[in-house]
Parts: C-alpha cells; structure tokens; sequence
C-alpha cells in the first residue's frame, strides 16, 4: 500500500528521508519516495533484482511457448543447427522482428525478439553468455541498469538489422554484445587495460564466428555492441552511485512493455490466422 507519511531509504544514497521530500536532500534525487510507493516497489523486487534468472526463465519459457505453439516445426528440421527449432509462424506470435512484423509498424518488436531463439544450440550457447557476463555487468553497474543495457542493446541491434537488412530475426545475441560493450566502457573508465583487452578478445572472437556461421545477423550484433557502448558511457557505477528508483523504475516499465509487446504480436499475428 501506498506510504502517505514518515520516512524511508532513499534507493540512490541510502540515507534516511521524508516520504513526501520532493528531492533528498543529500544526493539531490528526484521524489525518492515516489509519492509513497517506493516501499512497495521495494517489497516487489528486494534490494537487488534477480537478473540473471529474470533473463534465463523468460527466454526459456518463450522458447518452450515458440516450441508449444506450433509443434509440428519439430518435425521440419534440417541439421543440427535446426534441432528443436520453432516455426516462423510460432515466433511471429510471440514478438520476431524484422521482415512481415517491421513492415507493419510493429515496433515492440524489437524488445520482444530479444526473448526469443531459433534452435536448442542458440538459446543454449546465448544463455551460457548471459550466464557469464550478467552477474559481472551487475556487480559493476548494478542489476537494474544492467537489464537496462542488455535490453536497450537488444533493441538498438534490431533495429539497425531492420534497416540495414529488413530480415526476421531473434535473439539475446544484440544484448549480450551490449554487455560485452559496457563492461569494456567499464574497463577503461577505471584504466583497467587487462579487462579491457580480454573483452575485446571475446567480442572478436564472438564477431568473427558471427561471419564465419551460416544464418548469422551481424547488423544486430554490431548494432547491440554500438547500444552498450553509450549505455555504458550514460549509466553510474555502482560504487560511485547506488541506483537511483528512476532506473528501477525504467527497468520494470521495460519488463511490462516486453510483456505488453508479446501480447500485441499475440493478438495480431492469432487474429490473422483466424480471420
């Protein structure tokens, strides 16, 4: 429930303030009560969010609904590469971008397509990247802006393939470029030239297997990579500044538009089908 009186943490200096302050007097931030429902917002997602799984259970599930939705695709497989592959139709229901979805102005797209993956071997190797880079980018950064530049990564790669290309698309990939890109931001923001140059050895690394595999999108990769960069270079530390509730805030819209987003392709791609 909503807090009309007394006091609370403010989430960006952890001091003590007044529900009602406009700004907390010691590091300037704006309604750090959030008119009296930061305790809530607290209450709902803890001191930290939980990234990592956040990410993992909502790709996952999204690739058990894909695989679900349309299941005679399974029976279409060519290859390893194609094992346990969802249908186009399936991930066009669930939020693809590019092609058919990016020619009718669904713009959401390039949130949701995010969640979504093409075969057990993309979602498996995507997930081991995330697994690994996640929990660093969050240590450093903290875990709302994390997912604040793992999505806005995702989101830039997709669209600079949707211009540049214009072909379907999915998965983590432009978002994981994107973390590798902020850590590296990172790396050279406090002079770490060791850590700086193993990430740009992954991202190499990871850049080129993206030309030599068949079926690759390099326009969202370098896309997601240029995303992390300025998100990099916009977001505070966490050990200069804790996380203010606007990022908490802009993290959570960011989930509740994914969500909204898969419905909207849900909804759209369903009532074609069926009319």
């Amino acid at each position: 429930m909503r807090q009309v009186a007394g006091s609370l943490v403010c989430a960006s200096c952890g001091k003590l303030v007044g529900v009602n302050e406009p700004r907390c007097p010691y590091c300037g931030a704006w309604r750090p009560g959030l008119f009296g429902f930061a305790p809530v917002l607290q209450r709902l997602v803890g001191n930290r969010l939980d990234l990592v799984s956040l990410i993992l259970m909502a790709c996952i599930s999204l690739y058990a609904a894909a695989l679900l939705l349309q299941p005679e695709a399974l029976l279409s497989g060519r290859g390893m590469l194609s094992f346990l592959s969802p249908g186009n139709r399936a991930l066009y229901q669930l939020g693809m971008t590019g092609g058919l979805a990016w020619n009718l102005g669904w713009w959401w797209t390039i949130l949701t397509a995010n969640y979504l993956h093409g075969g057990l071997l993309h979602i498996f190797f995507n997930m081991m990247w995330v697994r690994n880079l996640a929990p660093v980018s969050t240590d450093v950064y903290g875990p709302a802006r994390t997912f604040v530049i793992f999505n806005f990564s995702g989101a830039a790669g997709f669209y600079v393939s949707n211009v540049m290309s214009g072909v379907p698309t999915i998965g983590a990939s432009g978002g994981i470029f994107g973390l590798l890109a902020a850590l590296i931001v990172y790396g050279r923001r406090r002079g770490s030239s060791m850590m700086s140059s193993q990430l740009w050895q992954w991202a190499i690394i990871l850049g080129v297997f993206g030309f030599i595999m068949p079926g690759i999108n390099n326009w969202a990769h370098a896309g997601g990579f240029a995303g992390g960069w300025i998100a990099g270079q916009l977001m505070g530390l966490s050990d200069e500044h804790r996380e203010s509730a606007g990022v908490i805030i802009l993290a959570l819209s960011l989930i509740v538009l994914t969500f909204i987003g898969i419905g909207l392709s849900f909804v759209s791609v369903t009532g074609a089908l069926l009319g």
